[in-house]
């Protein structure tokens, strides 16, 4: 059964989803975090079936979230190095974490503490405000459609209702830059 392709979706969290399109993606990611560059060690660690991993360091390679490098020529063998893109997937990884740590976590607790090396304590993520440092919450956000949103799908009930296009308000805010 092949699944649908969210990756033109006028949508950054489909076209994410699109690319990540299972558990064993941001997993690999994860391990890629924890110092994991060489296919061996991404199976040991992940239990994961070689023929699933190697596919999903293939679509992380093509995605430039990591770059495959030669480690060994004779037999030529490949590392995985996370790339700008995917070091950059990190804060993603962090905000599941936090999500997690308050929704999944046992009577046990956390099972990984995110330690901030810079200021010395363990912390968690948190979604704040580019401009203020305020956080940002369901409640005080509104989304808008973007430049790259496609102009054809602005006519569409569906879309008018989720970005309140129908509202003088909302109108006069404009498309997000």
């Amino acid at each position: 059964m092949k699944r649908t392709s969210f990756a033109n979706w006028p949508c950054s969290i489909a076209r994410t989803m699109d690319l990540l399109g299972d558990w064993w993606t941001p997993l690999v990611l994860r391990e890629a975090f924890y110092g994991i560059r060489r296919f061996d060690e991404f199976q040991q660690e992940l239990g994961i079936a070689r023929k699933t991993l190697s596919e999903r360091l293939r679509r992380l390679v093509e995605a430039d979230l990591l770059e495959k490098r030669i480690y060994e020529t004779t037999p030529i063998r490949y590392e995985y190095l996370l790339t700008d893109s995917g070091r950059d997937f990190f804060h993603v990884l962090l905000a599941m974490t936090a999500w997690g740590d308050r929704w999944l976590s046992g009577e046990g607790g956390v099972p990984v503490i995110a330690h901030h090396t810079t200021c010395g304590h363990d912390a968690e993520a948190k979604v704040v405000c580019s401009h203020c440092d305020q956080p940002m919450d369901w409640d005080n956000v509104t989304c808008r459609p973007g430049l790259g949103y496609p102009a054809k799908l602005l006519t569409r009930p569906a879309v008018r209702r989720r970005f309140h296009l129908d509202d003088p308000v909302a109108e006069s805010a404009g498309p997000a830059a």
